[in-house]
């Protein structure tokens, strides 16, 4: 390979998402940064995060409450530490965002004559309103503050619709010494070339795996590319056993992955059968506002009760006007379905949206490969433990971006200097029938959906296994005989974290938080502080 394709930077950050972001810009401070994205620079989960971020900066709220929400969610699995650290963290990230020219929505004081305050809005499983949000396309507005930060600065570089295919560690090429992160080989998409990424720091910022699963609210780049490359390099992963699902994706045939905020139940909006009753009273206490886990699992079940392919949620109670302002985006997006909230019941199902496990890390990033990072959806930090309490995900990005950046910047950071060979297609040639690629991600989706969705059982679980291995048999021949794509990349991940996700599942012989297995009801003790860490021998 020739000289031009090989990169040197003193940072890699894989992923442009609020995670990748924030680390990428407090890491500009000590070196040259590399951010990779697969699409556009704002193409990610975080762009279409609604909801908002959770962090306590109300008088009438506390870190003990907001620590108490997380663990309860957490049905036992969270790490009591981590939880605390990045919640007693929150209040200062959350200023140097808005430093940064983020803006969130505010309200005016009653009795104040005109003087402000942040309007926090409530989720599922909050004790109180923490969550700071932009109407509801905060997601959106997170991007928008970060991304012209990062324009401003000269020691960042971005380089769109590039895709990772693997780290490059010693373990790999055979170096004598531990494993050690050295880079990344990454694919020109536009240029179909690959090129060979060197730094001593790589972080790992890609994002959930939605799109293992036939119904996700996730975009289309959210296929597992983090989890994938670290467990092939020899780095833990663990609790991909707990996917979270959306309750309320909306449900039409035009609809492309457009999830209903959980702040609308959070405003009120409760939901419905297709007669128009209430149903969620015999579920929870909190009703419509219950964690995730539950309302999805209810819904599931009202839907298998009655053979429907929905569910409704209702708040055409609500003023038209305030549903209007408060959430703009969701209505403008129902409107162009002819689907009028104020007025209408919004049809909806749930769909997979959150990936609580991850690659496994301590809360300032580090994995267990040296000069390997990951930070956001791709990590597993003990925060989420077994069901992510909802809008602590995108704090759980800034806090731990920002730690791990001050961790990686502290440490003596040597150039990569040892010989790395470019990468080798060898006789590979250009497929020539991608309707394989297609069938098999399509097939992939659809078993992980039917065998491991929101209910599982032994035996769907043992056939997705074995499905899985099969076609992974498939796609590993396809990929060494045929020159990468996008398309074929994703599917060698996709099956990569589809076989992670079965396979933790399958060591978890109980029912916690998001794993819910009907042959294994009850919550085992034992299990409290288990983690289901799945490791590879790098090769």
């Amino acid at each position: 390979m020739s000289e031009n394709h090989f990169r040197s930077f003193d940072f890699l950050v894989l992923g442009s998402g609020i995670a990748g972001l924030v680390f990428a810009l407090k890491a500009s401070e000590h070196g040259q940064v590399a951010i990779v994205t697969k699409k556009q620079s704002a193409e990610s989960n975080t762009n279409y995060a609604q909801g908002g971020i959770a962090s306590v900066t109300s008088k009438e709220d506390s870190f003990d409450m907001h620590v108490r929400d997380t663990l309860e969610a957490g049905a036992g699995l969270c790490r009591e530490d981590v939880v605390r650290a990045i919640v007693q963290d929150g209040p200062a990230r959350i200023a140097e965002l808005i430093e940064l020219g983020m803006r969130f929505s505010e309200r005016e004081i009653p009795a104040s004559h005109g003087a402000k305050e942040l309007d926090l809005g409530r989720e599922g499983g909050h004790s109180k309103r923490r969550i700071l949000h932009a109407k509801d396309i905060t997601g959106r507005e997170i991007e928008r503050a970060l991304l012209n930060a990062a324009a401003q600065r000269p020691n960042i570089r971005i380089f769109e619709n590039h895709c990772a295919i693997d780290l490059i560690t010693t373990g790999k090429l055979g170096f004598e010494g531990g494993n050690r992160c050295l880079g990344a080989y990454v694919l020109d998409v536009n240029g179909n070339q690959v090129l060979t990424f060197t730094a001593p720091v790589v972080t790992l910022a890609t994002g959930g795996c939605g799109k293992v699963y036939l119904y996700t609210t996730n975009p289309d780049i959210a296929a597992g590319d983090g989890v994938a490359m670290a467990y092939r390099a020899g780095a833990a992963v663990a609790n991909m056993e707990f996917v979270q699902f959306h309750p309320t994706c909306l449900y039409h045939p035009r609809a492309k992955s457009f999830l209903i905020s959980e702040a609308v139940r959070g405003e009120g909006a409760v939901l419905k059968n297709l007669q128009g009753d209430e149903f969620m009273d015999s579920f929870h206490p909190l009703k419509s506002l219950a964690p995730r886990d539950i309302v999805a699992r209810a819904i599931d079940s009202e839907m298998k009760r009655t053979g429907a392919d929905h569910v409704f949620l209702d708040i055409t109670h609500k003023p038209a006007r305030f549903l209007m302002s408060r959430f703009p985006n969701i209505y403008s997006t129902c409107m162009s379905f002819g689907i009028d909230m104020t007025k209408e019941m919004i049809p909806v199902v749930p769909a997979a949206h959150y990936q609580c496990g991850g690659v496994l890390t301590n809360v300032d990033g580090e994995t267990e490969i040296p000069g390997l990072y990951a930070v956001g959806e791709v990590a597993c930090t003990g925060l989420h433990g077994a069901n992510r309490l909802a809008s602590n995900s995108l704090l759980e990005a800034l806090v731990c971006a920002h730690r791990a950046a001050a961790k990686a910047a502290a440490e003596v950071r040597t150039p990569v200097n040892l010989y790395i060979p470019g990468w080798q297609s060898g006789n590979a040639h250009n497929p020539d029938e991608l309707v394989v690629v297609s069938h098999n991600w399509d097939e992939i989706r659809r078993i992980m959906w039917d065998y491991v969705g929101i209910v599982r059982t032994d035996k769907r679980l043992q056939r997705a296994r074995a499905r899985i291995a099969n076609l992974q048999e498939e796609i590993r021949e396809y990929y060494w005989d045929f020159t990468v794509t996008r398309d074929l990349l994703e599917l060698r991940n996709i099956a990569t974290v589809a076989e992670l996700i079965v396979a933790c599942a399958q060591a978890r012989p109980e029912s916690r938080g998001l794993h819910y297995n009907l042959d294994h009801l009850q919550t085992d003790p034992v299990w409290a502080k288990r983690d289901t860490i799945q490791r590879k021998t790098a090769v």
